[in-house]
């Protein structure tokens, strides 16, 4: 057996399933937004068994670490994300003039940024024991570790941040 191809196919397995996983997700909250009850269900329950393998795949493959190297993972993808993957697609949105796209990326771009800094600080505090809470902006996927009084990416108000 080529352990390298099975490795190869697990992490495609994994793409593939995560995509999924996203794509029904979005399909579920259209069906709910369309009032087609039973479609949401389906689509969430295939949603999460997408999860299951992906999960899965990625174990397998030997990807999960230690924590502190899955934090260390998690800058570095952070960091290329806002540092070179997003910078690229604003500009061709951009010139695109496709103000929607321009949009998505300029949040996440600034999102991510926050989200690697998170990681770092996380790592660097792995050891602390006192609970630290997080607050979601659900537009555009800014972290904080309070409830602002507005998210400072994109405007929205700090009462629709949700708390982990």
């Amino acid at each position: 057996m080529d352990n390298q191809k099975t490795l190869e196919n697990l992490m495609a397995a994994f793409a593939g399933e995560s995509q999924a996983n996203r794509k029904y997700t979005a399909y579920a909250k259209k069906a709910e937004a369309d009032g087609k009850k039973n479609a949401a269900k389906l689509f969430k329950a295939a949603s999460d068994a997408e999860t299951l393998h992906a999960l899965k795949h990625f174990e397998v493959a030997g990807k999960i670490k230690s924590t502190a190297e899955n934090l260390n993972d998690a800058v570095n993808g952070e960091n290329y994300e806002y540092q070179s993957m997003y910078p690229e697609f604003l500009k061709t949105a951009q010139e695109d003039e496709n103000q929607a796209a321009i949009r998505t990326f300029t949040y996440a771009l600034k999102a991510e940024e926050v989200h690697a800094r998170l990681y770092k600080e996380a790592l660097d505090n792995l050891d602390q024991e006192e609970e630290v809470f997080y607050y979601l902006c659900p537009v555009c996927g800014n972290i904080e570790k309070f409830v602002p009084e507005k998210c400072p990416i994109c405007g929205v108000p700090g009462s629709k941040f949700i708390k982990y």
